[in-house]
């Protein structure tokens, strides 16, 4: 008898509150936003299309569909409008990140990283401690690392290459991992990992990569689970696994570090290529900690260096595999960008061999490669979350309430034809050498491959 009141007052219980939900859900000023039926009432349906692959092609074909505004979850919007990214992403702006970037982090609130910190005065603080490290002035200076990682790989290539036609098959995406790894060593700890010389994951850090990119994304949508799941996956094996092993990694090479040469000061130049080990991300890091350590923390060296190996290794790989992707699929295309890069070359006989940064932003067509090449395929897939502030918020015409979450999909805006034409889904480099200017502003303006608004 008890046991029957019990479960019927549970049954009970659990009407009242899917009535309340289909309430919620019918009752919103967004009920009327078209998208996937499963996402009107679940997440899962965002998870599920995450795990299939190509979330981000279903997420033009929805707004093709139905126009640029679609759900993808229960309170989950995407955008899709060429006005929309400044009042989102704009510095200034009120629209804070969502639940999904605690994954990317610590859940420990004061464990902060960049890119996930949501407290939006410290990270503010936290950008313009690092902002010098990261200008363009600063990096052109780490050429010489990338350079010599270059040559590494080139040469791994010719090895490779040696076979003629009974050469074995080479995974170009395994070695544009390993290739983007030792230059961030180079770059941070002024030392290759190792992922060239062996042409293979040393210490599995490109495998607990992906498991935290993987974990991060997946359970970012699900946030509340984070603080109960981290600290299991804290423990697993001997130093962790995602996020903890690639700390702990980071930890090593830290201590490594310690007996090189000390680090300039801050705003010292650069030094000849023979000074290697004196200019890279932690020296710099290390010397802003020294002349102000109560500012920029002993964490601080840790976070930049974490955020170097998180956020640089990956992104870099993708990036140089859709451009050889997209090159190889197009031969014409292929075909002229060797004749503007032979052309250099004979132009500027008895130079050295590389073609430095600054060489080559004189190469036009090279340049439009690499741009198309990241519109039809930049590194990231998702819709770049914030939660509509206090008051609410009008996008698109359409009124969001507080606590609402919207996104824009940098795959979607970079196929949105009334920016970059009709033949948006085409790869063709010479949209990006027209002469109308006006034209190419507005597609340098929606042009947004590697943008975390952060």
């Amino acid at each position: 008898m008890h046991l029957q009141l019990l479960l019927a007052i549970a049954a009970f219980f659990v009407a009242v509150q899917a009535l309340v939900w289909f309430y919620r859900i019918l009752a919103s000023p967004l009920s009327a936003v078209p998208g996937p039926f499963l996402a009107r009432f679940t997440d899962l349906w965002y998870v599920w299309r995450i795990k299939k692959g190509h979330f981000e092609w279903d997420n033009i074909t929805l707004h093709r569909k139905y126009g640029p505004i679609i759900r993808y979850g229960p309170n989950r919007y995407s955008i899709c409008d060429p006005l929309a990214a400044k009042a989102l992403y704009g510095h200034g702006q009120a629209f804070p990140k969502s639940s999904w970037y605690n994954t990317w982090g610590d859940p420990n609130p004061h464990n902060w990283a960049l890119f996930s910190d949501k407290d939006e005065k410290r990270h503010g603080v936290n950008r313009r401690l690092y902002q010098s490290t990261y200008s363009m002035s600063s990096l052109v200076h780490y050429e010489h690392y990338v350079d010599e990682c270059a040559d590494l790989f080139s040469q791994k290539l010719s090895e490779m290459s040696g076979g003629g036609a009974a050469a074995e098959p080479v995974d170009m995406g395994h070695w544009f991992q390993c290739y983007a790894f030792d230059v961030i060593g180079m770059i941070t700890y002024s030392k290759r990992l190792g992922f060239l010389d062996q042409g293979r994951d040393i210490g599995e850090v490109i495998k607990n990569l992906e498991n935290h990119l993987f974990y991060a994304t997946i359970v970012g949508i699900y946030s509340y689970l984070h603080p109960y799941l981290a600290p299991i996956r804290n423990r697993r094996g001997k130093r962790g696994t995602g996020r903890k092993y690639i700390l702990e990694f980071t930890k090593d090479c830290l201590a490594e570090h310690k007996s090189r040469p000390k680090a300039l000061g801050i705003e010292d130049d650069i030094g000849p290529f023979e000074q290697k080990g004196t200019n890279d991300f932690l020296s710099k890091f290390l010397a802003k900690h020294s002349e102000d350590p109560s500012s920029f923390t002993n964490y601080h060296v840790l976070a930049g260096c974490v955020s170097n190996m998180v956020a640089g290794s990956d992104t870099t790989a993708i990036s140089l595999s859709a451009i050889l992707y997209l090159l190889l699929r197009h031969p014409q295309t292929l075909e002229r960008l060797r004749n503007e890069i032979d052309a250099f070359f004979l132009d500027h006989a008895g130079a050295s061999k590389r073609m430095s940064f600054q060489e080559s932003l004189q190469l036009p067509y090279l340049q439009a490669v690499i741009k198309e090449a990241l519109r039809l395929h930049p590194a990231t897939g998702l819709p770049l979350e914030r939660v509509v502030p206090e008051g609410g918020a009008n996008i698109c015409g359409k009124f969001f309430p507080a606590g609402t979450i919207v996104g824009i999909n940098s795959w979607v805006e970079h196929h949105l034809s009334s920016v970059f034409g009709d033949d948006v889904d085409e790869f063709k480099p010479e949209r990006w050498l027209t002469t109308d200017t006006e034209r190419l502003a507005t597609m340098n303006r929606h042009w947004i491959p590697a943008r975390e608004p952060a």
